[in-house]
């Protein structure tokens, strides 16, 4: 079947002339489980996708697997499958998740062992060819315990174009779980780069569940959040799309939920796919109703030539302890516990990580107000040097001390951390396997070695964002910052009086998505916070690389802080090592906002 024909029975159960309803079930391994239920329940769906995996998920994933190489998915898709493939087959609701993680065929498998004692005959594919764990020497890529490139959609495609009622992946791109479905459904093909693009921003929109729908948004008290419902992508043939939910449910979609998200671990404006560049600077969001957002006017370009490849390694062992410092002379305190505890390890470790949190308030009605909190976290390749070697000599300083001397946890053992790194290989040394529900296997070749070469693109790849078209409206499309123009007098306060952010890991590094509500706020937002500013506000960053990128159309700023987290999540030694609180302590940073704005 050409890539472009659409066949009269649309593999994923819409009508061919509307739009493709892509509903969201999960956004990591742990969310919500009734959330299939509730999609199912809550309305008309086409298609239910399932993102369960994360830099730290494969981690988990590659422990498990080494313990029984039978497992290295999520078992919890297979608990929620369980309550709903009958409504799911009865429905014609197409089912697409990543939850195969480092065992997609163990997954599939596991599936059909499901349907079987449920008297059910789904049709079940799965794609593999990510994990590169087999070939990491050969590739240069060190020895790690889980290697897996980023595929894309097409694996996705063409097992739904083949029939497939349930698609299994391992790693793919999370937008790929939308991309896929829609591409099969509209016949796209593949240089048909801003239909893909805009598939890739509504999928990125919805891939993290709630959080498209008023979960961990900045301007929560202006909305009766309650338990959000999970997001819908209606996504149509030229690549725009309405993100909704079903009527009833909690939460609210609006034009700031979206632009929150849409900002979520991104880094530049060109957000680089597998297969397609998604040019986050010509995204055009606008009002379509109560919970509804349009999200048009995306361009594509080309995707790279090569393929990102996500490594995790064994980092060693770590251990924590945490000393409760309450009333005067707290620095003093800290400076003898650290001392002391310092002079008692016998042998020094690999990384002896301090942090003073100064929770402590003066003249305290409360004994926990009247407290400091002092951490220490150790970090060595021997797992008794991390151990009790370490928490014991803690325990042991109890009676030698500070006044008042506290730990918050006994002696505890060290536990094994990860370490996150990603490398680029080129995409033709990657496989891309499909295996059919008939067992028959189909290779996807990479963009660029079939057809039209990767660099020979159309014309409208790589053009500058024009104005809106006709159709688009609400925050408009625009190619440059408005200049800030105001002189009137300023007021002192939190910079989240005025502008709402959202933050996340990327690997070790961070990033704070920062955005405003109007034209005015934007244009002072993008003259007020430079880098320079940034780092005054976030100390911590400072010394460390910072990049600023401007998203005019959502009236955005993006700042990337390079090793922040350290090695990432698993290895971080931060307060918030994954970063997810970065953007509220910047929103609580006080700065002199004009009083226009306010």
């Amino acid at each position: 079947m050409s890539e472009r024909t659409v066949s009269s029975h649309s593999p994923t159960g819409a009508r061919a002339s509307g739009p493709l309803r892509i509903a969201n079930i999960s956004g990591f391994y742990g969310d919500r489980a009734s959330a299939m239920r509730e999609m199912l329940e809550g309305g008309p769906i086409d298609v239910l996708t399932g993102d369960y995996l994360a830099e730290l998920t494969m981690l988990i994933l590659a422990r498990d697997r080494m313990k029984d190489p039978a497992t290295g998915y999520a078992k919890t898709f297979l608990r929620q499958l369980e309550q709903c493939l009958g409504t799911v087959l009865d429905r014609g609701v197409t089912v697409v998740t990543n939850a195969g993680g480092l065992n997609p065929a163990g997954l599939a498998q596991a599936v059909g062992t499901l349907a079987g004692r449920l008297g059910l005959s789904p049709r079940i594919a799965h794609v593999t060819g990510d994990d590169l764990l087999g070939r990491a020497d050969e590739l240069g890529l060190g020895a790690p315990l889980a290697a897996n490139a980023y595929l894309g959609a097409w694996g996705i495609a063409h097992a739904l174009r083949q029939g497939a009622d349930i698609v299994v992946t391992g790693r793919v791109t999370d937008a790929s779980l939308v991309v896929g479905p829609a591409a099969a459904h509209f016949g796209w093909a593949r240089d048909d780069f801003d239909a893909l693009a805009g598939a890739v921003a509504a999928g990125h929109v919805i891939e993290c569940g709630a959080q498209a729908t008023g979960g961990n948004y900045a301007f929560f008290t202006e909305h009766r959040i309650g338990l959000p419902g999970f997001p819908i992508a209606e996504v149509h043939a030229d690549g725009s799309s309405v993100i909704t939910k079903h009527p009833g449910t909690g939460g609210v979609v609006t034009t700031g939920t979206v632009t929150a998200q849409l900002l979520y671990e991104v880094d530049g404006p060109r957000y680089l796919g597998p297969d397609v560049t998604t040019r986050l600077d010509t995204i055009v969001l606008a009002d379509d109703g109560p919970d509804r957002v349009r999200i048009t006017g995306v361009r594509g370009e080309a995707p790279p030539p090569t393929l990102k490849v996500g490594l995790n390694s064994l980092g060693g062992f770590r251990n924590d302890v945490t000393f409760l410092i309450t009333g005067l002379d707290v620095e003093a305190k800290a400076a003898l516990a650290r001392a002391q505890l310092e002079a008692s390890l016998k042998r020094p470790p690999t990384e002896l990580v301090w942090r003073l949190a100064r929770t402590d308030h003066p003249d305290a009605d409360g004994q926990e107000e009247a407290s400091a909190l002092l951490h220490a976290t150790v970090k060595d390749t021997d797992s008794a040097v991390a151990g009790r070697a370490f928490s014991g000599a803690a325990v042991e300083l109890a009676l030698s001390s500070y006044p008042g001397f506290t730990l918050l946890a006994p002696p505890g053992e060290a536990t094994p951390f990860g370490v996150f790194t990603s490398a680029a290989v080129p995409a033709e040394l990657v496989p891309h396997l499909v295996v059919l529900p008939d067992g028959t296997e189909q290779a996807i070749e990479p963009f660029g070695t079939t057809g039209r070469a990767a660099h020979d693109t159309p014309a409208r790849v790589g053009a500058v964002p024009g104005p809106a078209g006709p159709g688009d409206a609400g925050q408009g499309a625009r190619t440059a910052v408005p200049p800030w123009t105001g002189s009137g007098p300023a007021r002192r306060g939190p910079l989240g009086l005025v502008v709402g952010a959202r933050s996340g890991d990327k690997g070790g590094s961070a990033n704070i998505g920062v955005w405003a509500r109007g034209d005015a706020a934007y244009a002072w937002l993008a003259a007020t916070l430079t880098v320079d500013t940034l780092v005054k506000l976030l100390p911590e960053a400072a010394g460390l690389p910072v990049a600023r990128h401007v998203l005019p159309n959502l009236r955005a700023l993006n700042f990337v802080v390079d090793g922040l987290l350290g090695d990432g999540v698993s290895a971080g030694t931060r307060f918030d090592p994954q970063g997810k609180g970065l953007g509220e302590w910047l929103r609580s940073r006080h700065v002199d906002i004009p009083e226009e704005l306010l």
